[in-house]
């Protein structure tokens, strides 16, 4: 039976370019960044841009800001002189703040990161986020980054601030990801064979854990509707669950 090389379509090449790049600073004597970039996210509402700088180090990042940049320099690195305003409502004052860029010392090796808000993604429903810890307003976003040791960190990613500090998993936290609905449930992906659900609305409690793995997992991602989840791992199958 006779092979053919697939198809290559010429004109989506010639469409596609490299808008800019974005390079982390080399850091050789505290270890903290500098070496392979392993992950990136987008916030839902495109306002922020996160990676991993190589070791331990996040950056935050206006996107907006971020891409005119790439436009007017080319590829120019342009990542530490972002200053347009963008405006966001202030949970506590109810005043426009400029966001600005961010840098994050995770305190150990970065392998996920998720950005999670208290806005639907399809804006089906008005959430009210009351926390138990903390008091947030309607437009809460977080950034979760999964960590070496086990540990997911929240932060606030207007503030930069540490919120939470999850500890139940006993190996690397491979993925993390947040509901569309706009619950604020995070469920992270682990090495340790399992899958946790917190709610971060309550504290960071964790609501469940997930065990249909009998290797490693590697990701996971929720349908649309919040109500189920899939994940992947070391092995040849699927698995999914109902959260609902």
């Amino acid at each position: 039976m006779a092979s053919f090389p697939p198809r290559v379509n010429e004109k989506l090449i010639a469409r596609s370019r490299t808008v800019g790049e974005l390079l982390a600073p080399t850091s050789p004597f505290d270890k903290k960044c500098g070496r392979e970039n392993w992950t990136v996210a987008f916030a839902p509402d495109g306002s922020y841009f996160a990676w991993s700088q190589g070791h331990r180090v996040v950056k935050l990042v206006p996107w907006s800001q971020c891409l005119s940049n790439f436009l007017v320099h080319g590829t120019k690195n342009v990542a530490n002189s972002l200053n347009t305003r963008l405006p966001r409502q202030n949970s506590d004052s109810g005043q426009k703040n400029k966001p600005c860029e961010h840098i994050i010392d995770c305190g150990d090796i970065v392998w996920s990161l998720a950005f999670g808000s208290s806005v639907p993604e399809k804006q089906s429903r008005c959430v009210n986020i009351e926390w138990h810890r903390f008091k947030f307003g309607q437009d809460q976003l977080l950034l979760a980054t999964g960590l070496n040791n086990g540990r997911i960190k929240i932060w606030d990613v207007y503030t930069g601030k540490l919120l939470l500090n999850l500890m139940d998993h006993t190996e690397v936290v491979r993925d993390l990801t947040f509901a569309p609905d706009g619950s604020l449930i995070l469920v992270s992906a682990s090495r340790d064979k399992t899958l946790r659900v917190w709610d971060l609305k309550d504290d960071g409690n964790m609501m469940k854990v997930l065990r249909g793995h009998q290797n490693w997992v590697y990701g996971c991602a929720f349908s649309p509707d919040s109500s189920i989840l899939c994940s992947v791992g070391a092995s040849k199958a699927v698995v999914a669950a109902i959260l609902m």
